[in-house]
């Protein structure tokens, strides 16, 4: 519901920030359904995603300042408002010089992205990943860092009456190659590893059917990592790619990466 709070009032180490723009993430709903793994006390305000802009800090904070940008530092911060009072710890401060809307969708998608391409198999200029729902916030990001580390991208995307519009989105992007779940399952996919070599990672998003047909086209020892389920269904897995193919599954979270980081170590 839409409501008029009261402020807080700006305490030595607060930042009163203006809310620019704040995304709607899938997770969002989620905690409002009350089904994800953290879950604000209620009352709460929606929103783990933002920008915003500092319009006055109290008198014991250091690193922010009157117009500087800020995101919020971890979960919960409740970014669905026009105004809020934040303690200075919540809150990381960001350039000004990118576009807003980047801004207020870097801490989510982008850092995922990065993450999973980092963590999890040592991928060299030349190597490849394949992965589903490529056009998601995390897919379009995973393409543009794989592309700028020289690392080839196979997507694979829903098929849809604007498929062609959105190949060329993605290939803009620096997308290598984009094709359907349909033809994720065609001989033909045979011809695509002429000229690029099979994936060591998969990143998955979707379970289901689509995370079986990824499966099947990971080099031996390779590994997927699931970082959603929009599917909402189960990751199947034929027993002979475990056994013959020595495939390793994996998951990834955000928040779990930010908890088991929070002190700044080196990852």
């Amino acid at each position: 519901r839409l409501k008029d709070l009261e402020v807080a009032k700006l305490g030595g180490s607060d930042v009163h920030v203006k809310m620019l723009a704040a995304p709607i993430n899938p997770a969002d709903i989620n905690m409002i359904q009350g089904t994800y793994p953290i879950l604000s006390p209620l009352p709460a305000v929606g929103g783990n995603e933002g920008v915003g802009e500092v319009l006055e800090v109290g008198q014991h904070v250091v690193a922010l300042k009157p117009g500087d940008w800020v995101i919020p530092a971890s979960t919960g911060l409740g970014t669905w408002r026009t105004r809020g009072v934040f303690p200075e710890e919540m809150l990381l401060k960001v350039p000004r010089d990118i576009p807003v809307l980047c801004a207020a969708t870097l801490s989510v998608n982008p850092c995922t992205a990065f993450r999973m391409l980092s963590d999890f198999e040592s991928l060299a200029p030349g190597d490849s990943l394949i992965q589903n729902a490529a056009n998601s916030g995390v897919g379009q990001a995973v393409i543009q860092i794989a592309r700028a580390s020289g690392i080839k991208t196979i997507n694979v995307v829903r098929d849809r009456p604007d498929l062609p519009k959105l190949v060329e989105r993605l290939m803009a992007l620096g997308a290598d190659h984009v094709i359907t779940e349909e033809m994720l399952r065609k001989p033909e996919m045979k011809d695509l590893f002429k000229s690029i070599p099979k994936p060591r990672l998969a990143l998955n998003c979707v379970g289901g059917k689509s995370t079986t047909e990824m499966l099947r086209h990971l080099q031996p020892k390779g590994t997927m990592v699931t970082y959603g389920g929009m599917a909402k269904q189960p990751v199947m897995v034929p027993v002979s790619a475990f056994i013959f193919r020595d495939v390793r599954l994996r998951g990834f979270w955000m928040t779990q990466w930010r908890k088991d980081h929070a002190q700044g170590e080196p990852s």
